[in-house]
């Protein structure tokens, strides 16, 4: 058996992993594009921030150990260029040397990931502006901090947005925050997010909801954000962080299914249309746990579940995904929110039943000192009872 998978990161460096736990005599080969197989991209901004001093200290686990402790033959910087299905070959190009080759499978795991949004607006392609994705984005951003950045524009107030835009404040440096809808955490229902914006001000970070980039200009060293409104801003750095879009072009061109958004198409057992490919991770189209609707949820939980599931199936285990219960937490400041299953919006926005109650515990028994009260809404099902999201 001959396995390739491509992409690491999370969801195909586990399957690589379970994979070879499957199988001793297992020829597996990981291609990565980029130069690390696996890393936190979590912990991304806490490096920039100086809150993570060393920076091998984001690497999950290196090219190396993967050879050493599990046999696998990983080529990092290697591009995966196409896929002929029907002769279950792959084409790859080696960036480092320009070469490229084919290399034949039985079974195949798309892990490509989700790259950054770009939109398609005037001077988006500017040097100063920057998307937080891979060790090498951290890297140029972290070098640009470190050279006595004094002022940056975040454009887009979700969980990375956030996590920047604290990091870049505790480090002095003047951060506005640009979001298109009228508040931060779009995921969150808004009076959720009310304490959120509180901190956030209260540390001097300025916000400006229900705005937009309209376009980006160069200015004496710096980049001016052109608003829709009109308002113009001056920054050395600005950070987009205003989503993800499913890496799906190797799945088109090899004519595999993709969803209304992007998302590869896949069942249960994590099989596209194909049933010698697999495909895991932020790429592919999920079942939302609780509405049963087609969704994505880039999170690397999902990804390492999935990545399993698919080389228990690639060997034959009778192994199911039954679907993707979106959970995050961010701290921001001292404050923490979290959220799980679906919100208010997303249950109105589908037309499915439901019931709210707001509670106020303490986040620890009150006689213990230092208790704190949280403010928690719970959202149930008004027949069965059952818990539909929390947040």
């Amino acid at each position: 058996m001959k396995i390739v998978i491509v992409g690491g990161v999370a969801g195909g460096a586990s399957a690589a992993t379970r994979a070879r736990r499957l199988s001793e005599d297992a020829e597996i080969v990981l291609f990565e594009r980029g130069p690390d197989v696996s890393f936190a991209n979590c912990g991304l901004p806490y490096y920039i921030g100086g809150k993570i001093r060393d920076r091998d200290k984001l690497l999950v686990v290196t090219p190396e150990l993967l050879k050493k402790r599990f046999k696998l033959d990983v080529r990092v910087r290697s591009s995966v260029e196409g896929i002929d299905r029907t002769a279950k070959t792959v084409r790859i190009r080696d960036l480092a040397s320009g070469r490229e080759y084919e290399e034949t499978y039985d079974k195949l795991v798309l892990a490509p990931g989700a790259a950054p949004l770009r939109p398609p607006i005037p001077g988006i392609d500017l040097p100063g502006i920057f998307t937080l994705r891979n060790l090498d984005d951290v890297d140029r951003i972290k070098a640009t901090v470190d050279d006595g950045l004094q002022q940056a524009v975040v454009v887009g107030a979700g969980f990375i947005g956030l996590e920047l835009v604290e990091n870049l404040a505790n480090r002095g440096v003047s951060t506005t925050v640009v979001e298109l809808q009228d508040q931060v955490l779009p995921p969150f229902d808004k009076e959720m997010t009310t304490p959120l914006a509180q901190a956030l001000e209260a540390k001097g970070v300025t916000l400006l909801l229900g705005e937009a980039a309209d376009g980006f200009e160069q200015s004496d060293g710096n980049v001016v954000v052109r608003l829709k409104s009109g308002q113009r801003l001056t920054a050395q750095l600005v950070a987009l962080g205003i989503g993800v879009r499913p890496e799906n072009q190797l799945a088109v061109d090899a004519g595999l299914a993709v969803g209304p958004r992007g998302g590869i198409q896949v069942n249960n057992q994590l099989q596209t249309g194909d049933p010698d490919i697999y495909a895991v991770g932020d790429a592919i189209e999920v079942k939302d746990f609780v509405s049963g609707a087609p969704t994505q949820v880039p999170l690397a939980g999902p990804a390492n579940r999935q990545g399993r599931i698919a080389a228990d199936n690639i060997f034959g285990r009778s192994s199911r995904y039954r679907g993707t219960q979106g959970t995050a937490i961010l701290g921001l400041f001292g404050r923490t929110a979290a959220m799980t299953g679906a919100s208010e919006k997303v249950l109105k926005r589908g037309d499915i039943p439901y019931r709210m109650i707001y509670v106020l515990p303490s986040d620890h028994a009150g006689y213990y000192p230092g208790a704190e009260q949280m403010i928690l809404k719970v959202l149930f099902d008004p027949e069965s009872g059952k818990l539909l999201g929390a947040g």
